[in-house]
């Protein structure tokens, strides 16, 4: 099963030319998507606004852009180095490079292989890709999310700014239980399809009112707050507090509660803090 390209199966009882008319309009969904959600938000207004303040306010020179730009890609977008959570990083990390895995092999086995049974290892990258997206995701759903972790809200809670995930949720998980159900010969198959499409369709027809440009804004925005930290302006924002001093604090204070009661003797129970 997880060697077969299901879209193979499926060019039996639709065209692989619609099925790849149906990907091409999905990807002109992002570029028309992310380039209204630019305007409308202004976002590469104040970009560039941005960027003219930071090399005017630069104190030092800030070497060259192309190493620092290679850092940004390496630590803040290849590793996700700003989480500061070990959990929700790892979450990122497999959500991240799944979808990229999924999306990829999506293309090329809908656009190069469509009746192609066994094409290589794209079709286990499709199904490892969308297996990843869902191990993330839904850890990150239940498990880490910041009102549903410390606040104790239920995962049940949704609101708009949830679109993105959930739409890929929804997508990566009717790809898989479609894919299955045809594998099997289940008579829910075609269920299923409609299911995963309409799923697709609000991932990639979604982008202007969901964070899914934000993947595309996130790398330009750490590559030029890392120049403000190399040239000295940080943005308007003052000099960073001596480091050893403040771990010095924190240390001496977290010896202070190591041996303090959990419960203080006022019926409220001391519980461990949870950092994002």
């Amino acid at each position: 099963m997880f060697n077969t390209n299901p879209f193979a199966e499926l060019s039996a009882s639709i065209p692989p030319g619609v099925m790849q008319g149906f990907v091409i309009v999905m990807i002109l969904f992002v570029v028309f998507g992310t380039l209204f959600d630019v305007i409308h938000k202004g976002s590469a207004k104040y970009f560039f606004a941005n960027w003219r303040k930071t090399k005017a306010d630069a104190t030092t020179p800030a070497g060259g852009s192309v190493g620092i730009a290679l850092s940004t890609a390496v630590n803040e977008v290849m590793l996700s180095s700003e989480f500061c959570s070990a959990k929700r990083r790892i979450a990122h990390l497999l959500g991240m490079y799944g979808f990229i895995a999924y999306a990829l092999a999506t293309f090329v086995m809908v656009m190069y292989h469509p009746t192609v049974a066994n094409p290589g290892f794209w079709a286990p990258l499709w199904w490892i890709g969308a297996i990843l997206v869902c191990v993330g995701g839904y850890w990150f759903w239940f498990f880490i999310r910041v009102d549903v972790a410390a606040e104790g809200s239920s995962p049940f809670k949704l609101i708009r700014a949830d679109l993105f995930v959930l739409s890929l949720l929804a997508s990566c998980t009717m790809a898989l239980v479609w894919a299955y159900a045809q594998s099997i010969g289940s008579s829910w198959t075609n269920i299923w399809l409609g299911l995963y499409l309409i799923a697709t369709v609000v991932l990639f027809g979604g982008v202007p009112w969901s964070k899914f440009s934000h993947m595309f804004f996130k790398p330009a925005a750490a590559f030029e707050k890392n120049v403000a930290k190399a040239n000295g302006s940080r943005n308007g924002l003052p000099k960073p507090a001596d480091r050893s001093s403040a771990e010095d604090r924190d240390r001496h204070s977290m010896e202070l509660l190591k041996d303090a009661p959990l419960d203080m003797g006022l019926g409220i129970k001391r519980e461990a803090p949870r950092h994002y």
